[in-house]
């Protein structure tokens, strides 16, 4: 006897609507430049004049995070393709810290190297998670194990005067009876001055363009690096202190033009615990080694209630500064940068925009597509 053998059709599936295509291709599109952002490549925008001349308000780049290993989320509670707050406001958070995962860098197919344009958190923001916080970008000066010193502006390396940037620039004060029109800056290259009235003006310019300024009929005098107030110069020398320096104590006695030294922690690097090391390196135990109940007191360390003589550093540091050497918020008035805040490698410019210029002027069209050194 035969069984009937029944062919049953698939009824055909309902063809998607364009709302819904559109809305498949969103998530997708969402999706894979989240995967991009994350592991591979990220656009930055140059909000500052810290690194002129070698990167200039407006310049936008792309910055690998394969260089030195992609880093996974630490707060995964947050709006794909935004950092911190939702786009257009300062103050409406794209994220919740309800969730803090543990962080872990893949592999990197390099180490951050010295003179390196480096985009990293910033770490003084401690009411932010690690990897909400702000982003900077400075050059990498000083590697785990580095000694650092400014001596009259100079910055030495292991007691060896360190690579200059080839576009760094410096702060002068331009003696002058006269009003200088914008136009004579621009034609030397100065776009940061200030004016003040009857003494001359406070710039920021390459050490070059200064010396072809210096023969002008106009310019009386220039001189480097002043702190220059209503004609008096305030700060030029070694004997001034800055309370604002990196560690904020005047027994180091330091300002940005004399600095250190200063070593750079290493991983796996231990130090007596004693007054000198815990004024250079005690924010570092209290905010970046992770430890838990930790107390600095009377010159002591004290990790889950037991005094500590001897530490050893869990991770690598870096010391960064900015190529506008007197006009850079970085390392010498916060701090280092712990291994977990690096983020990426400056790679190239793809656009640079001028905010002072006019809608058709403003497109700075030779510094496209060019790699930053």
């Amino acid at each position: 006897m035969k069984i009937p053998f029944f062919n049953k059709k698939k009824k055909p599936a309902k063809p998607k609507s364009k709302v819904r295509e559109w809305v498949d291709a969103l998530v997708f599109a969402v999706i894979a430049a989240t995967l991009i952002r994350w592991a591979t490549l990220e656009a930055f925008v140059i909000p500052t004049p810290s690194m002129e001349g070698t990167l200039l308000v407006g310049d936008y780049l792309f910055v690998s995070k394969l260089h030195y290993g992609p880093r996974t989320p630490r707060t995964p509670l947050q709006l794909p393709l935004t950092h911190r707050r939702f786009y257009g406001t300062e103050d409406v958070p794209a994220y919740l810290d309800w969730i803090q995962l543990p962080q872990f860098r893949l592999p990197g197919f390099s180490e951050v190297k010295r003179n390196d344009a480096v985009v990293f958190n910033y770490p003084e923001e401690l009411q932010y998670p690690l990897d909400l916080r702000e982003y900077y970008i400075k050059r990498c000066v000083g590697i785990p194990g580095d000694t650092i010193q400014v001596k009259n502006a100079t910055l030495f390396i292991n007691d060896e005067e360190a690579f200059v940037p080839e576009d760094v620039q410096y702060s002068y004060f331009i003696k002058t009876d006269l009003t200088i029109r914008d136009r004579v800056f621009e034609d030397y290259n100065i776009w940061d001055k200030m004016y003040e009235p009857g003494y001359g003006y406070r710039v920021h310019a390459e050490p070059g363009d200064i010396e072809k300024m210096r023969s002008l009929p106009f310019i009386n005098e220039i001189i480097f690096s002043p702190t220059y107030k209503n004609g008096q110069i305030l700060s030029t020398d070694s004997s001034d202190v800055d309370p604002a320096t990196f560690p904020k104590t005047p027994e180091t006695s330091w300002n940005k033009d004399f600095y250190g030294p200063i070593v750079v922690p290493t991983e796996g690097q231990t130090i007596v615990i004693n007054h000198k090391n815990l004024l250079l390196y005690g924010d570092i135990l209290r905010y970046y080694e992770h430890l838990e109940n930790i107390q600095i007191k009377d010159d002591k360390l004290y990790i889950e209630g037991k005094e500590v003589k001897e530490y050893t550093f869990s991770q690598d540091y870096f010391f960064m500064m900015g190529d506008n050497r007197h006009n850079s918020w970085d390392s010498r008035f916060w701090g280092f940068v712990p291994k977990d805040h690096v983020v990426g490698k400056a790679l190239f410019i793809w656009m640079s925009m001028d905010p002072n210029e006019s809608f058709f002027n403003k497109i700075r069209w030779e510094r496209l597509f060019t790699g930053i050194k």
